[in-house]
């Protein structure tokens, strides 16, 4: 596993204040996260900086690099003094939330491959904050971003392209990181895509005859050939077309058209599954259609009130009452 550049960590993210056996552990952990959970490398180089800031504080705190013994013996004193200190330099309540669910999920694996108690560590508190809502596109204002990033583009294929992937966003309800995942040898597009999402979880989608007629317009100008295991989108040089460059160019459609800057790739996913809901779709279908291991997240993503999540429920769950 290749050791993130230090740039990335935190300033009070110092390797060379943490112990061998720490340190040791530490990439032992982020292995198995890597290979066994198939976390992100987003979520492994977050996970590094987060938990090397706590074994750095840690240190300092102490006065001592801490050992494996000594961090093994971490009090509930020692961790509000660590989140107090974190809060004090500007970290916001959902960034210290993320931190300490780093450093839990790290002491679980630790306690369990060390034989220790990590109760003081857990036990610590995550702070309260807002949890932003997803703020989906209305339908109109879906339509129109399609047709500005088509009239914006450079070139006929890179409009094609631009088209093609978000109406893949919109129409099928992906990530964006999947539908740039999908290779030569997924066109032209069957009538369900079967995708890998998070975690290796595995789905299957219907694709919209819309999305299908983008992919082969897309294809049918695009001037690098279509071979099996290339990109399926392609970037102006003929690599892979990134994240990035699709954000860019939803960001200079919104600037065009007035709207907000919550009109990004990742709002087409869920405006797939607001609009699908406002039309009647189950909820629980629109769960499995995203991809979500919880309805609540799926309950976020389309804004769905209480009354409407409990009027699924009682129509769907055998323990329900009626």
């Amino acid at each position: 596993m290749h050791h993130a550049p230090l740039a990335v960590l935190s300033e009070k993210a110092n390797p060379l204040l943490i112990s061998p056996a720490a340190r040791d552990a530490l990439q032992m952990w982020l292995a198995h996260q890597s290979a066994l959970k198939d976390a992100a490398e987003n979520t492994i180089i977050a996970y590094r900086g987060d938990v090397t800031e706590f074994l750095t504080f840690m240190t300092l705190h102490k006065g001592d690099t801490q050992g494996l013994g000594a961090l093994a013996k971490i009090t509930i004193s020692d961790m509000r003094a660590w989140m107090a200190s974190t809060r004090s330099g500007g970290v916001g309540s959902r960034s210290v939330a993320r931190k300490l669910s780093a450093v839990k999920a790290f002491y679980r694996w630790l306690a369990e491959r060390e034989g220790f108690e990590p109760t003081a560590v857990l036990l610590a508190r995550s702070p309260k904050f807002q949890k932003k809502l997803p703020r989906p596109l209305a339908e109109d204002a879906a339509r129109a971003l399609i047709d500005c990033v088509e009239t914006q583009a450079r070139a006929p294929w890179v409009a094609a392209r631009d088209v093609a992937v978000l109406t893949m966003l919109w129409g099928c309800g992906l990530r964006i990181s999947e539908a740039l995942a999908l290779k030569g040898c997924d066109a032209p597009l069957p009538n369900s895509l079967r995708i890998i999402g998070k975690g290796g979880k595995e789905r299957v989608v219907p694709v919209l005859p819309a999305a299908r007629a983008a992919v082969e317009d897309y294809l049918a100008v695009c001037p690098y050939p279509q071979e099996p295991q290339a990109p399926l989108f392609r970037a102006i040089r003929g690599g892979a077309l990134g994240a990035r460059a699709v954000a860019q160019v939803m960001a200079d459609a919104r600037m065009q058209l007035g709207l907000p800057a919550t009109a990004t790739p990742h709002a087409m996913r869920h405006s797939f599954a607001t609009h699908l809901l406002d039309a009647g779709g189950d909820l629980r279908a629109i769960q499995e259609l995203l991809g979500h291991a919880s309805l609540s997240t799926t309950q976020a993503y389309t804004a769905v009130d209480t009354a409407r999540l409990m009027e699924v429920y009682n129509n769907a769950h055998p323990k329900a009452g009626r």
